[in-house]
C-alpha cells in the first residue's frame, strides 16, 4: 500500500500508521523487516520519484525510535548510496527527504563516525550544491538541519569551510557563484524575508565560528555577512535576534570585522535592537545585546571612529540610560560594563562633545548603585568592623549579597574612573573644551569645565559615601585599589581645586583609613623589614600579609605621586626579597599589588644592584601565572626600560610590554603615569625606547613582529619609532639585522595569504614603508647580496598580486624596486633589472598603473600630490629606468609595455593640472624613450596602440622623418616646455624646471638624428629669447641659474646666435669669475661645466684662459659634488592624522636626486 498509494495525504496517513505501529509494538522484528523491505524497494524502484515515501517512512522512524539510526548505518549500510543517489535527483520533495533523513543519521555519534569518509569523499560537495541551490521551503529547512548537525563536528568544519574557501574559488569570483560556498549560501538564506531561515542560517554560522573564529570568521567577513546580519535585527523575532547577537558575538573576536568598518555600519541597527528587546520580557536577551554592546565598544580600533555623528552616539547614551534603570540587577551589571566601555575619547570625540549627556548617565550609574548601599552606614564598634560570622544563615546570605554588590560597585567605580581620565584626556584637546555650536549670549553648560566640577561634585555626594559604607562592611583590596586609583586622577580634573578637594578628602576618608586599612605604625626600617618578614607555618591569620599589601600600595602611590620617603636602594631590595618570599610560600599577590610591586622595582632600579637570577626567575614564575600581562601593567618608561634590560625578561615579557607601551599611546596616560615620567634623566624625554634601543638592537626584531602583528595604529607609533631611531643613529649597524627580518616576514605573508588577505592587511604597507626607509638609511652605492636579492623578488612578486588600487601597498614597493635599481653597482644592477623584467605579473601591473595616468580625474591643487598621482610618479619613474637599463645590458624581456605616444605627449602638452611631480615623471619616461629612438624592447610605442587600430601613415617628408612623432606633435610639446618654465620662474621650483630643460635637450637631440633643419628650427625660435629674459627678470638677478645656463649651452649647440649674443656669454663668464664656485650648488655647479665645455668646443670669441681657469676651479668642486642630477626620486612618507576616518594618508616628505651614469 506505501507504493500503491499516490495521494499524498492519503500517503502521509499510512507513513503516521506505520511509525505509531512500530513504536507501539517494540519488535526488533518488525523494525529490521522494515529495513529488508525498504531496500528492497529501493534496489527494484524504476525510478527516484516512486522512493520518495520509503525516504519519508525511514526519516520519520530514525525520529521516533532511538537506536534506528545506528541500526540503519551498521546494518544496512547499502541504503546511504541509494541516499547519495537521491540528492541528485532533480525533484526537490525527495532531495528534503534525504536530507532529513541524513540529518537524523548524523546526529546519531554512531552514524557521524560510521559516515564521517562518506561525507568527506562523496556528499560534502554534492550537499553544498544542494543547499545553495534549493528553491522550497522544505529542502530548505531540511539542509539546515542536516547542516547544523554537521557543524557539531570540528573535523566535518574543517571539510565544508576548506570544500568553501580553497584559493582558487577565492580568486574566482564565477566559481564562488557557481558553487556556492558555505558564506555566501548562508548569506542568501539572511537575504530571504524568512525569519526561521534567517534566525537558522545565524545559528549555522555561529556553530562554525565557535570552533574557532580567528579561522574561521574571515570567510564571513570577505563574504559581506556581518552587514546582513545587522540588517536582520530590525525584526522582533527573539530567536532571530538571539542568534544574529551570538553570531556578532564571535564576530568581534576577529580584528577583520572592525577594519572593514561592519561596527560603523551596524551599530545604529544594533542600538534598534537594543531599544526593541527592552521593551521584551527576556533577561538573558537583554545580557547578551548588552555584551555585544560592550565588545564592539571596547573593540573598535582607535583609528576607525565608531560613531559617525552626534546623533548616533547620543542614541548610544539613551539606551544605555534606559538599560542603567532596569530593574534587573545582572541586566544592570552588563549596562555598567556597556558605560565604562563608551567613556573612551574616540567613541566622544565627534563634536560637540555629549557632556550633560554623559552627566545624566553617569548620575544614573552611580544612584543605581548607590540603591544597593544605602548611604546611611551601620553604627558598629570599630573593633567589630570586620568581625562579620560566617555561620548564621543570614550571615551567609549577608555574604553572598555583598559579594554581587562589591561586583556591581567595582563595576561602577571602573566607569567612574573612565570618565574622569576622559574629562583629563579632554584638558589638551581644544575642540573638546566647550560646546562651539552653543548661542551667542546663552547659558553654556555643555562644556568641559562644567563636566569635571560634576565630577567632582558626584564623587564627594555619591561615590565616597557608597565605598565607605560598603568598606565598612567586607573587605576588598580590589574595590579599594581602583577607588584610590579613581581618587588620584580626581587630582588633575578640576587643578584650581586641587587643594579644596585635599581637605575634602581628608575630612571625609579619614575615620575609612584609620579602620579599612591596618595600623600601619612603623619607622621606616621598620617598614621596610615587614615586608620581609615571613608568617608562622600552620597558621591562617593573614594579617601580615594585609599589612604587607597595605604597605606596598601607599609606597606604590607616594612614589606616582613625587613622594620618596622610603630610600629607593633600600626599598629595592626589600620589594624584591617580598616576591621571593612570596614564591617560596606558594603565594601569588593580587595584580594591584604585583602591579605596585613591579613599579617600585622599576623606580628604585638605577639605584640599586641589577636583580640576582634567582629574583628574575622568581618575578618570572609569578608573571607567567598571570592571564593577561596588562593587570600589572603601568604606563611609565622606567617600567619599559625595567623589563628590556634584563634578557631573562625580555625574551618572555618583551613583545607583550612594548605591545602594551604602543597601545597605550599618549592620550590614555593619567596623572599616576605621568608622574613617573620625568623621573629619570637617562631617558629621552620626548622617546624613551630610543636610548633602550640603542643599548639593545635586538629589540628591533620585537619591533618588527610588533608592526605585523598589532593594530594599524600601534604599527604606526613602532613605524616612527624605528624611523626616528635609524635617523638619529646611523652609527648602529642594523640594517642587515632587519632586511633579513623583513625578507623572513615577506616571506612568510607571501606564503599564508591569499591576494584577497594580502590587500586586507593594513600593517603590511607599514611594514613595507619601514623597509624602505631602512634602504633609504644606505646611502652608498653598494653590492646587493642574496638577502638583497630574495627581498626584491619578494616585493616584485608582492607587487604582482595587487592591483593598481592598493595604492599604500604598491608605493611603498615600487620605491623600493626603483631604489634598487640605482643605489647599487652595475654588476647588481644588472641582474636588478634581470629579476625585475622575469616577472611578468609585475610588468602588467606597471602596464595598468600607468593607463591610470589617462583616467586620472585631475586634482583641485596642482601642487597636491594624492596617494593615487604618487603611485603614478613611481610607476613612471621605475619604467622609465627599466627602460633604460634593459637597453644598456640587453636583458632579455619577458612581457612588454604598450604605450599610446599621443596620449604620453598629451599629459604633458595638455596639462589639466597635474602634479608637478607627476609631469617631472612622465617627462623622464619621455626623455628615456626619446633616447632609444622610440625602438625598445619593452616598451611598445606607437600613436594609438588600441588592439586591432590601424597605425596612421606619416602625412609629410617631415613626419616621416621624425615618426614616431609628428611635426605639429613636436611643435605642441616644445610650446608647452616653454609655458612650464615660464611657470616653474613664478613658482620657483627647480625640480620642474631642470626636467624641462633636461626634456627640452633630449628632444633637440631626437630632432636633431632625424632631420637637422626641424631642430635647428625648434632651437632657433625667436620665443627662446622672451624666455631667457622672464628667466633672467623674474627675481634672481643672477645669470649663474642651472636652467639659465643649460638653456644657454643647448642654444651654442645648436648655433642659436639670435638666441644668445655675444654679450650675453662675456657676462656670464664676468659673474662666473667673480663668484665663489666652490660655494654653488651641486646642480648649478655641473650647469656651469657644460656650458664651458661647449664654449670651448664651438669656438667663441673669448680667452680660452679665462675659460680653462674656471674649468680647472670646477674640477675640484664636482669631484666632491653629486654627477649630473637626472633621475627624480619620489619618497612618500606616511602621516598619521588623528581623528582621520582612514587612519592614514599619503604626503610629500622630501624630493631626493638620484644619478644615473
Amino acid at each position: 500500500m506505501l507504493h500503491s498509494v499516490e495521494d499524498s495525504s492519503a500517503l502521509d496517513l499510512i507513513v503516521e500508521v506505520l511509525v505509531w505501529l512500530v513504536v507501539e509494538l517494540k519488535s526488533e522484528q518488525y523494525l529490521r523487516c522494515i529495513l529488508d523491505e525498504s531496500q528492497k524497494e529501493l534496489c527494484k524502484a524504476t525510478t527516484l520519484r516512486s522512493s520518495l515515501p520509503t525516504f519519508t517512512l525511514l526519516g520519520k522512524l530514525a525520529d521516533a525510535i532511538p537506536g534506528f539510526a545506528d541500526v540503519l548505518v551498521v546494518e544496512h549500510s547499502n541504503l546511504v548510496d541509494h541516499l547519495l543517489i537521491g540528492l541528485t535527483y532533480p525533484n526537490e520533495g525527495i532531495r528534503a527527504a534525504v536530507c532529513y533523513l541524513y540529518g537524523k543519521l548524523y546526529s546519531s555519534p554512531v552514524g557521524t563516525e560510521r559516515l564521517s569518509a562518506h561525507f568527506e569523499e562523496r556528499l560534502c560537495g554534492l550537499f553544498l550544491s544542494t543547499l545553495g541551490r534549493a528553491q522550497t521551503k522544505e529542502l530548505q529547512v531540511n539542509c539546515l538541519g542536516l547542516l547544523k548537525e554537521l557543524l557539531k563536528s570540528e573535523h566535518f568544519v574543517s571539510i565544508i569551510m576548506n570544500n568553501s574557501n580553497t584559493e582558487e574559488e577565492s580568486e574566482n569570483p564565477d566559481f564562488l557563484e557557481g558553487e556556492n560556498p558555505l558564506p555566501l549560501v548562508l548569506k542568501r538564506f539572511l537575504l530571504t524575508r524568512d525569519e526561521v531561515l534567517q534566525a537558522a542560517s545565524s545559528h549555522c554560522m555561529a556553530a562554525v565560528m565557535v570552533h574557532s573564529p580567528s579561522r574561521y570568521a574571515p570567510a564571513f567577513i570577505h563574504a559581506d555577512v556581518p552587514e546582513f546580519l545587522f540588517e536582520c535585527l530590525s525584526c522582533n523575532s527573539e530567536i532571530l535576534i538571539w542568534s544574529v547577537y551570538s553570531c556578532l558575538l564571535l564576530l568581534t573576536e576577529e580584528r577583520l570585522f572592525f577594519s572593514k568598518c561592519h561596527t560603523v555600519y551596524g551599530i545604529e541597527s544594533l542600538l534598534r535592537s537594543l531599544r526593541v528587546v527592552l521593551q521584551l520580557n527576556n533577561v538573558e536577551l537583554h545580557k547578551q545585546g548588552l555584551l555585544l554592546l560592550t565588545e564592539i565598544l571596547q573593540r573598535q580600533p582607535v583609528e576607525i571612529q565608531l560613531f559617525t555623528n552626534i546623533g548616533v552616539c547620543r542614541e548610544a547614551i539613551d539606551v544605555l540610560m534606559e538599560t542603567v534603570n532596569c530593574p534587573v540587577l545582572e541586566v544592570v551589571v552588563e549596562a555598567v560594563g556597556a558605560v565604562a566601555a563608551l567613556l573612551r575619547k574616540d567613541h566622544l570625540s565627534c563634536p560637540p562633545v555629549p557632556y550633560e549627556l554623559l552627566q545624566k548617565l553617569l548620575e544614573a550609574v552611580l544612584k543605581r548603585c548607590a540603591d544597593f548601599f544605602p548611604l546611611q552606614s551601620s553604627k558598629r564598634h570599630a573593633g567589630d568592623l570586620f568581625a562579620v560570622s560566617q555561620s548564621h544563615p543570614a550571615n551567609r546570605n549577608l555574604s553572598r549579597v555583598s559579594h554581587r554588590q562589591g561586583q556591581f560597585l567595582f563595576n561602577t567605580l571602573e566607569s567612574f574612573r573612565n570618565a574622569c581620565r576622559l574629562a583629563v584626556e579632554f584638558q589638551s584637546d581644544p575642540m573638546a573644551q566647550e560646546n562651539a555650536f552653543t548661542a551667542p549670549n546663552s547659558e553654556r553648560r555643555d562644556t568641559l569645565s562644567n563636566f569635571s566640577e560634576f565630577l567632582l561634585r558626584i564623587c564627594d555626594n555619591l561615590c565616597i559615601p557608597m565605598v565607605v559604607n560598603y568598606l565598612e562592611r567586607a573587605v576588598s583590596p580590589s574595590v579599594m585599589e581602583v577607588f584610590i586609583s579613581t581618587l588620584n586622577t580626581l587630582f588633575t580634573v578640576v587643578p584650581n581645586m586641587q587643594n579644596k578637594f585635599s581637605k575634602k578628602l581628608e575630612q571625609e576618608l579619614s575615620e575609612l583609613l584609620q579602620k579599612g586599612l591596618p595600623q600601619l605604625n612603623y619607622t621606616v626600617a621598620e617598614s621596610l623589614l615587614l615586608l620581609a618578614e615571613t608568617p608562622e607555618p600552620f597558621t591562617l591569620d593573614q594579617s601580615l600579609c594585609s599589612h604587607q599589601h597595605c604597605f606596598i600600595l601607599l609606597l606604590y602611590f607616594a612614589y606616582t605621586l613625587g613622594d620618596r620617603f622610603v630610600p629607593e636602594a633600600e626599598l629595592f631590595l626589600a620589594v624584591r626579597d617580598f616576591l621571593l618570599l612570596a614564591q617560596d610560600h606558594g603565594d601569588c599577590p593580587p595584580p594591584y599589588i604585583l602591579r605596585a610591586a613591579l613599579y617600585l622595582l622599576a623606580v628604585c632600579q638605577d639605584k640599586g644592584d641589577a636583580l640576582d637570577s634567582r629574583s628574575l626567575c622568581t618575578i618570572r614564575r609569578i608573571l607567567d601565572n598571570l592571564p593577561d600581562l596588562s593587570l600589572v601593567y603601568v604606563h611609565c618608561p622606567l617600567l619599559l626600560k625595567f623589563f628590556l634590560q634584563y634578557p631573562e625578561l625580555m625574551g618572555r615579557f618583551g613583545h607583550q610590554v612594548l605591545q602594551l607601551w604602543f597601545s597605550w599611546g599618549e592620550h590614555k596616560r593619567t596623572e599616576t603615569e605621568e608622574a613617573g615620567l620625568g623621573t629619570s634623566d637617562q631617558l629621552n624625554s620626548t622617546n624613551p625606547l630610543l636610548p633602550i634601543l640603542k643599548s639593545n638592537s635586538s629589540i628591533l626584531l620585537i619591533l618588527l613582529d610588533l608592526v605585523c602583528a598589532s593594530s594599524v595604529e600601534v604599527a604606526w607609533k613602532v613605524l616612527m619609532t624605528l624611523r626616528t631611531f635609524l635617523e638619529r643613529n646611523e652609527d648602529v649597524p642594523v640594517c642587515d639585522l632587519l632586511r633579513s627580518q623583513f625578507l623572513q616576514i615577506l616571506q612568510q605573508l607571501l606564503v599564508e595569504s591569499s591576494s584577497a588577505s594580502l590587500q586586507a592587511n593594513r600593517n603590511l604597507p607599514v611594514l613595507l614603508s619601514l623597509l624602505f626607509l631602512v634602504q633609504l638609511r644606505s646611502k652608498d652605492v653598494r653590492e646587493l647580496d642574496s638577502t638583497d636579492f630574495k627581498l626584491l623578488h619578494q616585493v616584485s612578486n608582492l607587487c604582482g598580486k595587487c592591483s593598481p588600487r592598493d595604492t599604500d601597498l604598491l608605493q611603498p614597493s615600487l620605491n623600493f624596486l626603483y631604489w634598487s635599481l640605482h643605489q647599487t653597482t652595475p654588476c647588481s644592477q644588472q641582474r636588478a633589472v634581470a629579476v625585475l623584467l622575469s616577472n611578468v605579473s609585475l610588468l602588467e601591473l606597471l602596464q595598468k598603473v600607468l593607463e591610470c595616468t589617462w583616467l586620472q580625474s585631475p586634482s583641485s591643487e596642482p601642487a597636491c600630490l594624492s596617494p593615487e598621482d604618487a603611485l603614478l610618479c613611481s610607476g613612471w619613474l621605475l619604467v622609465a629606468s627599466l627602460l633604460l637599463y634593459q637597453h644598456r645590458y640587453n636583458t632579455e624581456v619577458h612581457q612588454t609595455l604598450s604605450l599610446d605616444l599621443t596620449k604620453v605627449l598629451d599629459a604633458v602638452i595638455f596639462r589639466k593640472k597635474k602634479p608637478i611631480l607627476l609631469l617631472v615623471s612622465i617627462m623622464q619616461f619621455l626623455r628615456a624613450i626619446l633616447r632609444q629612438n622610440f625602438s625598445s624592447l619593452l616598451v611598445i610605442i606607437g600613436q594609438n596602440t588600441a588592439q586591432g587600430a590601424v597605425q596612421p601613415q606619416p602625412s609629410s617628408l617631415q613626419d616621416a622623418a621624425l615618426h614616431p612623432l609628428a611635426t605639429q606633435q613636436v611643435f605642441s610639446l616644445v610650446v608647452s616646455l616653454q609655458n612650464l618654465l615660464v611657470h616653474v620662474q613664478l613658482q620657483k621650483d627647480l625640480l620642474l624646471s631642470q626636467a624641462v630643460v633636461a626634456c627640452l635637450e633630449t628632444l633637440v637631440e631626437y630632432l636633431y638624428a632625424k632631420n637637422q633643419d626641424v631642430a635647428l628650427h625648434v632651437a632657433s625660435q625667436p620665443w627662446h629669447r622672451f624666455l631667457l629674459f622672464t628667466l633672467l627678470h623674474g627675481g634672481q638677478k643672477s645669470l649663474l641659474q642651472p636652467e639659465v645656463l643649460r638653456l644657454m649651452t643647448l642654444f651654442l649647440r645648436y648655433q642659436s646666435s639670435n638666441i644668445i649674443s655675444q654679450k650675453d656669454i662675456s657676462q656670464i663668464l664676468q659673474e662666473a669669475a667673480e663668484a665663489n664656485l666652490a660655494e654653488l650648488p651641486a646642480a648649478t655647479s655641473h650647469a656651469l661645466h657644460l656650458f664651458l665645455c661647449q664654449i670651448q668646443s664651438s669656438h667663441c670669441q673669448v680667452e680660452p684662459g679665462a675659460i680653462q681657469t674656471l674649468l680647472e676651479h670646477l674640477l675640484g668642486q664636482r669631484s666632491i659634488c653629486v654627477k649630473h642630477q637626472d633621475i627624480v626620486y619620489p619618497l612618500l612618507e606616511m602621516r598619521r592624522h588623528l581623528g582621520c576616518k582612514m587612519g592614514l594618508s599619503a604626503g610629500i616628505a622630501f624630493i631626493c636626486m638620484v644619478e644615473v651614469v
